[in-house]
């Protein structure tokens, strides 16, 4: 979707991800506003890298949406965002999934996914300075240190 459609319901989205080792344990989490609803949702995994929970959130959160939607996501992750406002997911699929350097694209499924659901969906990205006090953003922290720490006490109880 490339114009604007004006109809489509408008969806702010904030997204996190944290990781304790990397990798190590890790937790997501995303917050969804749609006029006067709110939607928190989050998720671990046992073995994982941060850069890896940040696009878990994002993919995570536009899943959840049931019709084409516009979507800003927000995120203070540069990875996630760069990959779209700076091309690289395009250069990445151009190229075959390799990067500049000739290795192979990181995430790869995750990637692929997000772009599967940024062409059903109007999605712009916007890069937050992490922890600046940002409610939404801050709330995402909690939610996704809190996912990390539910895995982190099941895998030590193992």
């Amino acid at each position: 979707m490339s114009q604007v459609d004006s109809k489509l319901k408008k969806v702010l989205i904030y997204t996190d991800g944290a990781c304790s080792g990397n990798p190590g344990p890790g937790g997501w989490a995303a917050v969804l506003l749609y006029g006067p609803h709110r939607k928190e949702i989050s998720g671990a995994a046992a073995q994982t890298t941060n850069q890896r929970m940040e696009l878990q959130a994002a993919l995570e959160a536009l899943s959840c949406l049931k019709e084409p939607c516009q979507a800003q996501i927000h995120s203070d992750s540069a990875y996630l965002i760069n990959g779209f406002n700076q091309h690289w997911l395009q250069n990445w699929q151009k190229n075959n999934w390799q990067t500049s350097k000739k290795t192979p694209v990181e995430n790869q499924d995750l990637w692929k996914g997000l772009w599967q659901l940024q062409q059903k969906h109007q999605v712009t990205w916007h890069k937050l300075p992490g922890h600046s006090g940002i409610p939404e953003n801050e709330r995402c922290d909690q939610l996704a240190k809190a996912a990390l720490r539910n895995q982190k006490t099941e895998v030590e109880n193992l």
